[in-house]
This record gives structure tokens, sequence and C-alpha cells, in this order.
């Protein structure tokens, strides 16, 4: 085997190639952002304006239109660029970690500080991460089709070349490696893995729809309200501005940058409770889970495997592993010849660590024979110093029982022994040995002499954490299922511990495979203990649960377990024992493989949900009486209203409200007592809309009235108009300040955006009232004090109205209070 290299090879390495990485960089540069904003309808509605006023001399209207269309420009960039950061910091995290030697220690580095040289351990299930050649390997096979396109997995020996981003689809071995980077095969023809999916998620892609929908119909719309003011009044400039003052109004530009923004910061923020988001659409989905099915090994448990004892055939007590008596040595040896050497298998690593110098140095191994779903147990053949072959072996009971060919008795005795051992909450693992001539072809297991040595008892302690969360995810209306590989008793003793339902008992695998899929989506009705469950029937538990109308989200870590991730609602994989492949199916990865760190994501996925839905219930609220004070004016044979220059003003404020202020609102006490909410019943539906438009509609109403009001008490229409604007300016202000307000907060403080906001808003209405200069830009005119008072008076309780409409709304839209007993009757 390669020795490897030192860590100061390592980094010279480094310095001179530069890192293990092909990936360009997906940030936009500031000329393509300019760009993409210059295409913007909006962009295009200020730049008109702007020239329009400039073309009758209107100066100052002209060059502040036109500023405004460089502070729209720079408003995306920032929140282009915040967005890139946080997505920057999740692509960090995302990097895959590989196992390499240095310094004569096998240690995980990350993939992009892998060096030519570097000797590197390869497995089932791995994308390799560079060009490397084979040093040692067994039974290796690898996909290579993203280099050449066949599907074939093409078998590999010692000598043979692998390359970067194929994957290891059987085996195992150890590589040096060749080249990195763009000196790669991959890198040379330009290819690149996906390690962050950014593709829109069904709700951006419908708000996309509707948002084009919508920009058609404003520009039809204010072609007419131009050509009908200008045909009536026969002034057609007038009617021009107009007609981009309401197209100005009627666009939603804020609902993609809205929904963009909330979904990189959601993965921001569920990358700080070490939840990585993959795709964006796992976000939606985790706020909606009914059902956890989760591992028991490393998520609900601490993942820190001890061998506490050996159990000999017949004998009634557990010795010391380290107990000098020759049977337990034996056993601990056989185990040991059974394990991995350098592997992250907690099993392994506590059966190499209890019997560490027991080893025989200088036996060489000879066959490999791999875990199979038929056969759930492992052994390795090893040359002795006579020339004979011993097979050890290791695996469940049940496992190495059939290839030991016990008798009744002794089944029924080992039997008895693995169910008291497993009442206690420990993991046994049976082994067994057996002696074979030496051959050019071993047998199989089952064709050789087996003799069982003993068992094997491991404690892997409840993480202290689990129970609690277990209780929040119930009380939030989830159930959480446990899924896994141990034994029966094992896994009721852990659920348990853990305060999982065991009242209908544990199904095993057996069990399962004996039921046609109607009957095991009945059984998925009570059951939540799954024992002895084999990778390929955790997707049939998955579909079971589907079929209960139920949203899944499914842990997982192993090659054979990517199905399943992939057909659940919310793939969860293992960030530091999950294979490449599980991570790839997988929507979100769990960096600190921790069953309340899925609690903490449920907790931000219905907190980034209720947000979004704010956000979309006051986008539509405003818009409604922008557009309205654009439009109804004109069409009724009034004074114009809204200039262009006070939509720009309004939706000034807009933008950055929905955008930050919205996004940071912290959670509702109630969120996690609720019900999760329909999986299909996201933040752009009916219901929402309808509370936006009556809200509205309120804010619109109270605003004619204070313009019909002012003109009718013979006001000027800039007058008329100076206090419709200030009632419009803080029936807005004051509906979002009801909107933010958290649900059962004490304080009516709510995010520093907002408060910054709502500072600034308010001196630029101020400043427009007072100040002459300012009151000309604005075509505004003095009013006095309890005119101006009672308008601001007219928009504050429409506001009131609207937030209560919100409020009504909300209860509406979302699941109420959850009763365990309502919910299990529910679901039963």
């Amino acid at each position: 085997m390669t020795d490897g290299l030192t860590s100061q090879e390592a980094r010279e390495r480094l310095a001179r190639d530069g890192p293990n990485d092909i990936e360009p960089s997906r940030r936009s540069g500031f000329a393509a952002l300019v760009r993409n904003v210059a295409h913007e309808p909006m962009f295009l509605l200020l730049l008109a304006a702007a020239a329009l006023y400039l073309l009758i001399g209107e100066l100052s209207e002209g060059l502040l239109l036109g500023g405004f269309a460089v502070v729209t420009v720079g408003l995306v960039i920032v929140q282009q660029r915040r967005g890139d950061r946080a997505l920057d910091a999740l692509r960090a995290l995302a990097v895959p970690y590989v196992r390499v030697l240095r310094d004569n220690q096998w240690v995980r580095v990350p993939a992009a500080e892998v060096v030519a040289g570097d000797a590197m351990l390869i497995g089932e299930g791995e994308r390799i991460a560079a060009d490397v050649q084979l040093r040692e390997c067994t039974a290796l096979e690898c996909d290579e089709s993203l280099l050449t396109g066949e599907s074939v997995s093409v078998p590999k020996q010692v000598g043979d070349a692998a390359y970067a981003g194929t994957l290891v689809v059987a085996g195992h071995g150890v590589a040096q490696v060749q080249a990195t980077g763009l000196r790669t095969r991959m890198g040379a023809i330009g290819a690149s893995l996906e390690r962050i999916d950014l593709a829109p998620t069904p709700l951006q892609q419908t708000l996309a729809r509707v948002t084009r929908w919508l920009a058609v119909l404003a520009f039809i719309l204010s072609v007419l309200l131009a050509v009908w003011l200008g045909i009536g009044s026969r002034n057609w400039l007038q009617g021009a501005l107009a007609g981009i003052a309401f197209g100005m109004s009627m666009l939603p530009e804020e609902i993609p940058m809205v929904l963009t923004v909330f979904l990189a910061f959601g993965a921001w923020r569920m990358a700080s409770v070490k939840v990585l988001a993959r795709r964006p659409a796992a976000i939606e989905a985790l706020g909606a889970a009914t059902v956890l099915c989760v591992d028991k090994t490393g998520t609900l448990t601490e993942n820190r495997m001890k061998l506490v004892g050996i159990v000999l055939p017949g004998s009634p007590a557990a010795h010391d592993p380290i107990d000098d008596a020759l049977p337990v040595r034996t056993a601990l040896l056989c185990a040991m010849l059974a394990s991995r050497r350098g592997t992250l298998d907690p099993i392994d690593r506590a059966i190499l660590g209890t019997g560490e110098g027991l080893l025989h140095q200088h036996w060489a191994l000879a066959r490999e024979y791999p875990m199979t779903p038929k056969l759930p147990a492992m052994a390795q053949a090893w040359l002795r110093a006579d020339g004979t072959v011993e097979v050890a072996a290791k695996g469940a009971p049940e496992a190495i029982a059939s290839i030991c060919r016990l008798s009744a008795d002794e089944g029924s005795r080992l039997h008895r022994q693995v169910e008291e051992l497993a009442n206690r909450g420990l993991r046994i693992l049976a082994v067994a040995r057996a002696i074979a001539p030496r051959s050019e072809a071993l047998p199989s297991l089952h064709e050789l002499d087996f003799s069982l040595l003993g068992l094997l008892a491991f404690e892997d302690p409840l993480r202290a954490d689990v129970p609690d969360a277990v209780a929040t995810a119930r009380k939030g209306g989830i159930e959480v299922a446990m899924i896994t590989g141990d034994h029966a008793a094992t896994a009721r003793a852990i659920a348990r511990q853990a305060g999982i339902d065991t009242s209908a008992g544990v199904m095993t695998g057996d069990a399962l495979e004996a039921l046609d899929d109607q009957a095991l989506a009945r059984v998925t009705r009570r059951v939540r203990v799954f024992a002895r469950v084999t990778p390929l029937q955790k997707l049939r538990l998955v579909k079971a649960f589907q079929a209960n109308g139920e949203t899944v989200a499914m842990t997982g870590d192993g090659v054979n377990d990517a199905p399943s991730l992939k057909a659940a609602h919310v793939g969860i994989a293992m960030g530091v024992r999950g294979t490449d492949v599980a991570r790839e199916a997988a929507g979100l990865v769990l960096l600190d493989e921790d069953f309340t760190r899925i609690v903490d994501g449920v907790r931000l996925g219905r907190r980034i949900d209720d947000n979004l839905r704010k956000a979309i219930f006051y986008i539509v609220a405003i818009h409604v009486p922008i557009a309205g004070l654009a439009f109804v004016p004109v069409m009724l044979g009034m004074p114009v209203l809204m200039l262009p220059i006070h939509v720009v003003l309004t939706e000034m404020v807009i933008d950055p409200l929905c955008s930050f202020a919205f996004e940071g609102v912290p959670e509702a006490q109630s969120l996690m007592s609720r019900r999760p909410r329909p999986r299909d019943a996201h933040a752009f539906r009916w219901q929402s809309l309808r509370g936006g438009l009556v809200a509205g509609l309120l804010l619109l109403l109270s605003v004619l009235g204070v313009w019909g009001i002012a003109l009718a008490n013979g006001g000027t229409a800039d007058e008329a108009r100076t206090l419709a604007v200030c009632a419009l300016t803080v029936g807005n202000l004051s509906l979002v300040w009801m909107l933010a307000r958290p649900q059962g907060a004490r304080s009516a403080f709510a995010s520093w955006p907002l408060v910054i906001v709502t500072a600034v808003s308010v001196m630029v209405m101020t400043a427009g009232v007072l100040l002459p200069g300012a009151r000309e830009l604005l075509r505004f005119a003095p009013v006095n004090g309890p005119g101006l008072l009672a308008a601001m008076a007219l928009g504050i309780a429409a506001a009131v109205g609207g937030g209560l409409v919100a409020v009504r709304t909300q209860r509406m839209d979302l699941p109420g209070e959850n009763s365990l007993v309502d919910l299990a009757q529910a679901r039963h």
C-alpha cells in the first residue's frame, strides 16, 4: 500500500496545484446583473416615465425617476448578493469529504484539499474525488457513464485507473491520486457535479407564470388607460404618465424576488441548525411533514458504539470483552477478523478498538464476503500461516445461525439469549468461524462449516434531547416512525426510551414482506416501530405512508437507501456516514446526525411558510390600493391621483419590506402546536389571495374617501393628493406592522429592517408635506393639521381592518392547535 503524504507535503502540493475543484462559480457578475435588471418591466417603465418628464422640461422629476431606476438596480443587486452569500455558505457545507492517509493516519478532508500523491480510501456509494490509480481493491466496480455514456459498470483491478466523478457501485479499495481539479479527465471536458440544486420549486414556477400574465395584463390595461385619458382630455402626455403609473402599480415584480430571497435565506437558516438544503423544494415540503421515518443508530442514539459484553454459547451471563479467557478472546478475535480496518463504521471501530493488538499482522486477506439483503452478515477470509483459510463472520444472530446449522435446541437457546440482551436496549451481533483448505475459489458462506463462537453486545445510548424532540414533533402533529435493521426487542426498548409510540407493537421485515401493499398501508396507520427492515423494504414503507395521505420525511445513508430517499417527499441523507449516492438522492443533508436537527428543520420550514404567507398577503393587499388609485379617478373623470413618482416611492418601501422585514419575523409561539399544513396548501392560494384583496380594498376605499372628501370640500387636486398619499403611506406601514408582529409576541417590535424602512418613509412623507421643494416635486400642496391627522387616522383604521382580515385568513388557512387524541383518531 502507498504510504501517503505528510501534512506538510500536502500543503505544499495544494499551494502548487490549487484546489481540487472543477466547478465554476455560479455568481453573476455586476454587468450581468445590470443587464438582467434592464430587461425588467418596472425598470423600463421607470426609464419611460423619466424620459417623458425630461421631454416636457420637468428636469427635477425626470432626474428623480432616473435616480429611482438606479436605486431599483441597486436593490436587485443587493438582494442578489445577499442570496449569493447565503448560497456560497451552503456550497461550502456541501463540499464532500474523502478519507486520505496523512502522517500515517487515515483522516477525513474536504475533497477540494486532495492533492496528487494522496493515498485515498474509496468504497461503495462514493464518488471518486480525483483521477486515481488503484493500489488495493476488493470486488471493485465503477459506473463511468458520466464520462463514457455507458451504463454498464466497469470491474476494476489493482493498477487500473479510476476517474474523478465516477461512482463506486461495488467493493472498496485504496488508490493513489494521480491528477486533481482541471487536470482530471472530467476537468478536461469541462464537466461538473451539481452540489446544490437551484432548480425552481413548483411554487416558484407557479408564481413566475402568474407574474408574467399580470405583466401582460398590466401592459394592455395601461395602454388602454393612456388612450382613454388621451382621447378624453386631449392631453396625451398626461395620459401616457397615467398609463405608466397604472402599469407600474399592477406589476407584482416583488413576488419572484421575495420567493427567491425567502428560499435562499431559509436554506441558510437551516444550515445554521446543521441541515443542508440541497433542493429548495425540500424546504417547502419539510414544513408540511406529517411522518418522520428515522433510523435508530446515530440519529436517535449517540452512535458511540461500545462493546460491553461477549456471551458465549450456552453461557447464562455476559463476559467482559477484554476477559483473558480463551473462548472470549477467540470470539473477539473472530469479530476483529470480520471487521474492516480504516472504516468509519461505528461497530467495526468499537470491535477493533477493544481488541487492539490481538490481530495476526502476517495474515493476508484472501476474500471478502459483503453483506447482502438476503444474508445480513459479512465475512472475511484470511490466509493463515499453516496454509489454511480462516473465514470470520459477524452479523445478525439469525443470519449467523443460518450458516452455523444449529440444532433446534441450540437455536432456541440462542434466541433466548438474544431476547434477554435486546430487551435491555443493547445491539446484538453474532460471530462464527470456519476453517477451509486453501483453494483458488473459496466456497460461499452457506457451503462452509461454521461454528458459533458467541454474541457481541453493544451499547449505544439514546441522545439525551431526543425524548423532548419526539414530544415536540408529536405535539406538532408529526408522527415519528423508527425504521431499523436491529433486533425487534432492541428497537422496542429504544423506542420506549425515545417516546415513540409502541402501543401497536413492532413489525419485523419478515412480517412486512408477507403483506401486500394495501395491508401494509393499513398497518402503517398504527405501527410506528419497524425492525430488521432492509433498504428495499424502506421504499415500501414510504409508499405505504404516502398511500395514507401522509407527507413523508425519510432518513437514509446507504446506496440502497437512495430509492426510498427519492420516493419520500423529503429525503434526508446523513452527512457524515452517508454515501454520495444517498446525499445526491436526498433533498436535505443532516450535517449533524441528530434527530433534534430534523425537528429544528421542521420548525424553520413552518416559520418560512408562515412568513411567506404574510409577505404574499401584503403584496396583494398593497397593490390593490396602488392600482386602484391610479385607475379609478381617471375612469371617473377626476384629476389624476397617482403619478409615476408616487408609485415608485411606494414600491421603494414595498421591496425591502417584503425581502428583508417579513423574512426575519420570529416564529409564532403556537408554531409547533399546530397540525402540519396540507402539502398542496402553498402560500399562493385563493384563501390568501382573497384575504389580501379584501384588506387592499379596505385601504383603497379609505384613501379614495380621503381624496373624494378633500375635493368635495373645495380642496385643490394637489391638496387632495397630499392627504390621499399620506393616508396610503400611513395605512401601508400600519398594515406591515400588524402583519409582521409575531403571533403571541409580547412586544410590537418585529425587526430592524422594518424599523428602518418605517423611519425613512415617515421622513420622506414629512419632507413632502413640509418642504416647499419636495412638495413641488411630489405635486403636493400645504394642508392643515386636522385634515392631515384625519386622513392618517382613516389610513390606520383601514390597516387595522386589513390586519384583522389577515388574522382571520391565517386562522382559516392554517391548521389549528393540534390534539394528539384528535390526530390519532383522524389517522386511524
